[in-house]
């Protein structure tokens, strides 16, 4: 299968089906990404984010807006492959496989969900780490190192927000010993385990991932909404 990569600022996306991204990821490990269109919008005054996104080894299309914006300035079409969708095949990929995996979560009661669910979801070796509040400049975790050394998971759920959790990622691939993956895909836990927005397979696959989760909580929706639409102007 030839690869795919688009280069968008120095960000490696990747479009390419589900089997060819864990084949890369179970070779050689590294940091996949997820990044929204709310949050790419920020790369001209969040440098560290910008540079965690440069320095991550996949980033996934995981907004449908940005698609339709390469499509139309680009002329090519792109697939989305959104962080619901892959945290799902994963998950299922993943199911009675002796695999270690350490979910990094933002709270104690998401802790307990993502937990119960992946054991549910046939993932046995499940630990968590619930993150502190991290500094926006100063995301560095000794705790959460000294938990991955002890624990040693080939793979590591980092569900926290967005502009953290993939700086958060690519500091844990450089200061620890062996090659994890590490899978940046912030909320997409919490809609498998209802704690978010009811998303399913046809909601993502027509990209109404945002009117659903509008609806489910404008007050904290709507504002990253109309905030995705400034990424127009990274096409002209």
């Amino acid at each position: 299968m030839q690869e795919k990569v688009i280069n968008f600022r120095g960000i490696k996306f990747y479009d390419m089906e589900f089997n060819y991204i864990i084949n890369k990821l179970e070779k050689k490990g590294g940091v996949l990404v997820a990044p929204a269109a709310s949050a790419l919008v920020n790369i001209e005054n969040d440098p560290q984010y910008y540079k965690a996104l440069i320095k991550s080894d996949i980033a996934i299309l995981d907004s449908g807006f940005f698609c339709i914006l390469w499509r139309i300035f680009k002329k090519q079409k792109l697939s989305k492959f959104s962080g619901y969708l892959f945290l799902k095949k994963l998950i299922s990929y993943l199911k009675n496989k002796k695999i270690k995996i350490l979910s990094v979560d933002p709270d104690k009661i998401d802790s307990k969900l993502n937990k119960n669910y992946l054991i549910k979801e046939g993932l046995y070796e499940v630990e968590n780490f619930v993150a502190p509040r991290y500094s926006k400049n100063n995301i560095k975790d000794e705790n959460l190192l000294l938990k991955i050394k002890e624990y040693s998971p080939d793979y590591i759920f980092i569900n926290i927000g967005g502009q953290t959790q993939e700086v958060l990622g690519v500091y844990i691939k450089e200061n620890v010993s062996y090659n994890p993956s590490i899978i940046c895909t912030g909320a997409a836990i919490a809609f498998l385990t209802g704690r978010q927005a009811p998303i399913n397979y046809l909601i993502d696959k027509f990209y109404l991932g945002w009117l659903v989760r509008l609806l489910h909580g404008p007050k904290n929706v709507a504002g990253r909404i109309l905030k995705s639409f400034l990424l127009i102007k990274f096409f002209f």
